[in-house]
């Protein structure tokens, strides 16, 4: 039995949650009475261990700035060895917020404006987003989707990176597609990166959901020559729901690099992380290992009842096989309707909001992404709204 009921229904109306409250104001969507499941966050308490530790700094009374990160930091190593089987080096790790700021300040420090930025769409918006609101240039590997799920186009990816590309931004596990790169796909990838003097900035923040018949294996653990052009991005925001706290943390191997980035740090006027954030992520790495074991194997039946159910009551409608995360990457292009009709009736007819394909680029045209992170009732609701949208 779970010690955990995460059929539970916490209501996030008037929390201040950007997923529930922040809808106009983000997209100007002004539909009302609408189910949300577009935002990557979870509609779970974050665990109770996470709560009774950022509930003892509270009653400890000071909410001064943060000091002495010793233990966070052991935390984090401790769980990556205990975890992937992986030792970095604890002078590697910076700590930071949350990591669209983090991506946007390594692209700024290891690249000029008008350099090349490698992705692999259809692919976490953001990513595209970064590159060009920092005048670097977007040069795409679109992933390939075949009946067994997404694959590398290989013969791509070295074409590309021929073309001078600075970057590449490494999203895995994949968002949106769920994909979990296996060891040849990572070597491959990384042994291709070092031949072209290409950076790795690997984004693992969806690592700690893989699903318990898989394994991620980080990046920076795939092959020690990998240290010398690859940085390594995670947080405990995905996993534990810990998003609002914006805390993060960098391996950045290399000396030279990693007094460059702590340099750019400084002149962001960043030196210090959240209170609040150091505490819960500490409490989750040391004592949030059972929640996430139960967390991951919901989350999965949560995929499997998404699946089961359109196969049945909608067949034109293909849910792609996940391997991590709770993020469900629907594939509608055989519904008979264009994309942007599809997302007006999802919002109109259904009073459901998800997050359109188009936003992931390449490859993103006819899809949908729907978070799963919810009780089993709120997602049988969600299922009934999106196939009431086809009424």
């Amino acid at each position: 039995m779970m010690k955990t009921n995460f059929d539970e229904i916490v209501e996030r109306r008037h929390s201040g949650s950007l997923k529930w409250d922040g809808i106009e104001e983000r997209l100007g969507i002004k539909e009302k009475d609408l189910l949300p499941m577009w935002v990557a966050d979870m509609d779970f308490k974050t665990p109770a261990t996470v709560r009774e530790a950022i509930s003892e700094k509270l009653q400890h009374g000071v909410l001064g700035y943060a000091g002495s990160y010793d233990t966070y930091y052991e935390s984090v190593l401790d769980w990556m060895k205990e975890r992937y089987q992986w030792t970095p080096q604890k002078d590697w790790m910076v700590h930071g917020g949350n990591l669209v700021s983090v991506l946007t300040r390594l692209i700024r420090v290891y690249s000029n404006p008008g350099d090349k930025v490698l992705i692999q769409p259809p692919v976490y918006g953001s990513f595209r987003n970064l590159i060009k609101s920092n005048h670097r240039e977007v040069v795409e590997n679109p992933l390939q989707q075949t009946k067994n799920g997404y694959e590398i186009d290989f013969i791509d990816f070295e074409k590309k990176l021929q073309e001078q590309v600075s970057l590449f931004l490494l999203c895995s596990p994949h968002n949106p597609v769920g994909r979990v790169w296996s060891y040849e796909e990572l070597e491959k990838m990384g042994s291709l990166c070092k031949k072209y003097n290409v950076l790795v900035i690997a984004d693992e923040v969806h690592a700690d959901l893989t699903f318990k018949n898989k394994k991620h294996i980080p990046f920076l653990a795939v092959d020690k020559a990998f240290e010398e052009n690859g940085i390594l991005c995670t947080a405990p925001h995905k996993a534990f729901n810990l998003a609002g706290l914006e805390i993060s943390s960098t391996f950045i191997p290399s000396a030279e690099r990693r007094d460059r980035y702590t340099k750019e740090m400084l002149r962001d006027g960043y030196n210090k992380p959240n209170l609040l954030g150091v505490t819960a992520a500490e409490a989750a790495y040391r004592r949030g290992g059972k929640w996430l074991e139960e967390v991951v194997d919901y989350i999965e039946k949560n995929h499997q009842y998404l699946q089961e159910r359109l196969r049945q009551e909608m067949p034109p409608l293909h849910v792609t096989e996940a391997e991590a995360g709770y993020l469900a990457w629907i594939d509608c292009r055989k519904s008979g309707y264009e994309a942007e009709t599809l997302n007006k009736a999802f919002i109109k007819k259904g009073k459901l909001l998800l997050s359109n394909g188009t936003g992931f680029g390449t490859g993103g045209e006819g899809f949908f992404r729907m978070n799963l992170a919810c009780p089993r009732s709120v997602l049988q609701e969600g299922v009934s709204r999106l196939l009431r949208s086809f009424d």
